[in-house]
């Protein structure tokens, strides 16, 4: 074959691969995809789509436009006008039981008195409460004991220190103090409704910690005392020996480190002090408070439930938690006639406490003349 031959025979050849005569599979692999409509669809911007972000557009312009018209805040003077007309903020009786507030619910683990084995300590009222005391407030006479001289943290009973030392000050309860993040929890990582920031009066503060439990609040208390925290611990520790608890000692103005530690017989001597000071009295046992904190206003209620309840006349209460001290109670209440003092420390249970305190009640009012 001649060399133009050749080139034609390579000439023809590349004519028909190319128009896919040699391959016909090459030829529906180059044809023109056929595309589905479906596909079309949805390549398609959506017109509802389009339509929703419209919406949502508006509908954030429109709840930026309502928080810019919303109210400002109230101002320090106003706030420090309301608590200075009286020691204590009037609430409302029927307001909802809402117990518990600051002693948050977290798993069981052995407290320092059930790892001492006090809860196999008998009693004739079967409490569960593994350290109790009750005295009579104007007698002192001892009506009901276990293990009260029995060393054990206390939780938030600390508290009613911190309010007997802040109130014996004499401090301004008008002043304004704002909570900064030197009063953040870091020891047990507990929540607080008061943000940094906030600004409230040193009685308002004074009410959270003695109602609520507010740790923040407590913390803040201390933090402004003149001199500083530490000066605060020293002014709870002098204040405990001054009143005569021997088996005392306070780290901090919360409770929440396990180191604040007393006992039910010296807990029962703070109880009836702190009694003596109607500012404490009356903010312990207030049912509800609302406060201003930010744009918002933050209802507390009381931690101790028995406040609402009908058949309790309670004078001064503070409730405790932490995992150390388990469920704990002090309450200055009129049974039988009789002005009580009763402490209850190491619970258990969330309720264990309220039924022990609800046994004594019952135990009283059916042998009033029963003593030690």
């Amino acid at each position: 074959m001649t060399g133009r031959s050749m080139l034609w025979v390579r000439t023809v050849c590349s004519l028909c691969l190319m128009l896919g005569l040699a391959y016909p599979g090459a030829a529906h692999s180059a044809s023109p995809k056929k595309t589905n409509k479906v596909e079309v669809a949805k390549s398609k911007p959506s017109r509802v789509k389009a339509v929703v972000t419209k919406e949502r557009r508006q509908s954030l312009s429109a709840t930026k436009q309502r928080v810019s018209k919303r109210a400002p805040e109230p101002s320090r003077v106003a706030v420090a006008k309301r608590f200075s007309k009286t020691e204590s903020p009037s609430v409302s009786a029927s307001s909802p039981v809402r117990s518990l507030v600051a002693e948050r619910a977290t798993p069981n683990r052995i407290s320092f008195g059930q790892s001492a084995g006090l809860q196999a300590t008998p009693d004739e009222l079967g409490l569960k409460s593994n350290a109790v005391m009750v005295i009579d407030q104007q007698t002192h006479q001892v009506l009901f004991d276990k293990n009260a001289s029995a060393v054990l943290p206390i939780a938030s009973l600390t508290k009613l220190m911190t309010g007997l030392v802040v109130t014996d000050a004499g401090l301004p309860l008008d002043e304004m103090i704002t909570i900064s993040e030197e009063d953040i929890d870091t020891l047990k990582g507990s929540g607080s409704r008061l943000a940094v920031g906030t600004t409230l009066t040193r009685g308002e503060l004074l009410h959270l910690a003695l109602m609520s439990s507010e740790n923040r609040a407590a913390h803040a208390l201390g933090r402004t005392f003149p001199g500083g925290l530490g000066r605060f611990v020293d002014a709870m520790n002098a204040k405990s020996r001054l009143i005569g608890m021997s088996q005392s000692r306070f780290v901090d103005p919360t409770g929440l480190s396990p180191q604040n530690q007393s006992s039910a017989k010296d807990l029962a001597t703070l109880a009836s002090v702190a009694y003596e000071r109607p500012v404490i009295r009356d903010l312990s046992v207030s049912p509800s408070y609302e406060v201003a904190s930010g744009n918002r206003v933050v209802q507390y209620h009381n931690t101790n439930r028995l406040v609402h309840h009908p058949e309790w006349e309670i004078g001064l209460q503070k409730t405790g938690y932490i995992s150390e001290a388990g469920r704990c109670l002090v309450m200055q209440a009129k049974i039988a006639g009789r002005q009580l003092i009763m402490v209850f420390l190491d619970s258990a249970g969330k309720l264990t406490r309220i039924a022990d305190a609800e046994r004594v009640r019952k135990w009283m009012e059916t042998h009033p003349s029963n003593l030690l």
